[in-house]
């Protein structure tokens, strides 16, 4: 069946609501369209829209269908993280994305009373860090649209002062100290459910609820007592339970993760079917307020430039120069500028301002696997029980260590450290990054990792350690020429060169350090022994 209409004034939209039938619209001239009705082949709802507007300087008009809803039965398989079964007021946080979006549709669909909640963290306009480069509008435009779709009211929370005291000057100060910090942990825990649950206190929401891959379980039961547990999501690729370790059980209790039981595909899969209108948008990286900005020119603008020399840790040689050890963290390869590499950044003296290299990070003598955690919090409130078959995370990503720990007094008479023993040795063990704890499914706490000792960082070699100490570096004279290493390691040989271990430190530790080696996520879902991984590798290099 075809309906011809004219476009008049006072046409302005005209809804279908039979369930068995759909539509298609063919645009004949500016002022007449057609509406094709077809039978639809599955049960489910469609309602349409059709708007006809007229550009008064083109005469022209545009015709805008909102996006059809698929019916609840269709959503069913997806909501079981979403507490279906109840009626709640909801505070969904939307960032303008996918995931948060498709988040936003899943609620909306199990029955629950939604308001959406965009933060707006960008720094002050007075303050000079590249305001033009944030792309803030954008994120609301999008954040707005999906909210028409359902009629979900949108506010936005104005963080701006939360975040540069709770989270950008943290960073900066972790720099300055020759620490490589997480943004990531620091804005879950500080900003998005510390001072936003804090702004909408009075609203009196039930659940706070984000596109986080993470899931939470709480206890329905009379034992209201009982703590609520965070446990991995289904994609183990995508999980985000590391960016969520810190979390106290206060926080824990008012939140739940939509996605935390879809896979990420199918979270794309349904972003389309809903036709969200940010349905092809790309996946956001890096740290949320720096925008297009590298984060090398934020720390260049505040904290500054200082020249200091590279050495290598073997042998104490004059590589070359650099701009200040805050621009460097352990593991990083590229941006060393350095001939005959790969080089690696392997430790920094952060008191006369000395960063060591070294083409032998890979190799088996040089990898640790006893390190010590501060700024311990546990999510249950107390430390496991069972303290010495744990499995930890030393970074974001799908890889776990077999680890134990012990408890020993903090230096000065301040909190208790754990002392973590791996089950296998890691290369990229960073200071002001996150270690987070896991019993089977469930992510037990975190703590920050601390500096290592003196014998338990990479051997650096006396020369290199006495040069680092010399006041006039001057009398260094010019960089040694750097003799070029055969592409072949010698046989027999331990050395593994350019194997990219890690995935980067979570979005916004990837603007920090985007020049760290990092591994694929099909070889990082592998999960095979290291030693397994170096074989392979080894084998690979001896065949260009």
């Amino acid at each position: 069946m075809m309906l011809r209409m004219a476009a008049t004034p006072s046409l302005t939209s005209l809804s279908l609501r039979n369930p068995n039938l759909r539509f298609c619209i063919s645009l004949f001239s500016p002022k007449s369209f057609s509406i094709c009705f077809l039978p639809n082949l599955r049960p489910s709802i469609t309602t349409a829209a059709v708007a006809a507007t007229s550009a008064a300087a083109s005469g022209t008009t545009t015709i805008t269908t909102p996006p059809s809803n698929l019916f609840n039965a269709d959503l069913q398989p997806y909501l079981s993280c979403s507490l279906p079964n109840k009626r709640l007021k909801i505070a969904v946080l939307l960032s303008g994305g996918v995931d948060s979006s498709v988040a936003l549709r899943l609620l909306h669909a199990a029955g629950h009373s939604c308001t959406a909640f965009y933060l707006k963290i960008w720094f002050q306009e007075d303050f000079e860090n590249f305001w033009s480069e944030c792309p803030w509008e954008d994120d609301l435009k999008y954040a707005k649209a999906v909210c028409d779709q359902v009629d979900v009211p949108l506010e936005v929370v104005h963080l701006t002062d939360e975040y540069w005291k709770n989270v950008v000057s943290y960073i900066i100060e972790e720099y300055r100290c020759g620490r490589t910090p997480n943004p990531d942990v620091l804005c879950n825990t500080r900003i998005k459910f510390g001072a936003f649950m804090d702004a909408i206190s009075s609203k009196e929401f039930d659940y706070v609820a984000s596109g986080h891959y993470a899931n939470v379980v709480h206890s329905f039961t009379d034992q209201m007592d009982k703590p609520s547990v965070l446990e991995l999501s289904k994609d183990m690729v995508k999980d985000q339970t590391y960016f969520l370790s810190h979390l106290s059980q206060i926080q824990l209790k008012r939140l739940i993760f939509p996605l935390g039981c879809i896979p990420k595909d199918e979270v794309r899969s349904l972003a389309t079917k809903l036709d969200l209108p940010n349905r092809d948008r790309k996946d956001s990286q890096g740290i949320c307020f720096l925008g297009k900005i590298k984060f090398s020119e934020f720390v260049a603008r505040h904290i500054g430039e200082k020249e200091g020399i590279i050495l290598e840790a073997e042998t104490g040689d004059l590589l070359g120069k650099h701009r200040g050890f805050w621009f460097y963290t352990i593991g990083q390869r590229q941006g060393l500028r350095l001939p005959g590499g790969p080089w690696y950044v392997v430790e920094k003296d952060v008191k006369n301002n000395v960063v060591f290299v070294s083409r032998n990070y890979f190799s088996l003598d040089k990898r640790r696997r006893l390190f010590r955690v501060g700024s311990l919090k546990w999510i249950s409130r107390e430390p496991p029980g069972q303290i010495s078959q744990l499995q930890c995370k030393v970074r974001h990503g799908p890889g776990f260590y077999n680890c134990s720990f012990t408890m020993e007094p903090g230096e000065d008479g301040h909190e208790d450290v754990a002392v973590v023993q791996l089950s296998e040795d890691d290369q990229g063990l960073a200071a002001g990054q996150f270690t987070a704890f896991y019993q089977g499914r469930s992510c037990i706490g975190s703590g920050v990792i601390l500096e290592s000792w003196d014998d338990q960082g990479f051997p650096v070699c006396a020369k290199a350690l006495e040069i680092a100490r010399m006041e006039d570096k001057s009398k260094l004279g010019k960089p040694v020429k750097i003799k070029v290493r055969p592409e072949t390691p010698p046989k027999g040989s331990d050395q593994i060169d350019g194997i990219k271990l890690d995935r980067e430190l979570a979005n916004s530790q990837a603007a920090v350090t985007d020049e760290i080696s990092r591994s694929s996520e099909e070889e990082a879902r592998s999960r095979f022994p290291m030693n397994w991984l170096q074989k392979i590798r080894e084998k690979w290099l001896q065949m260009l």
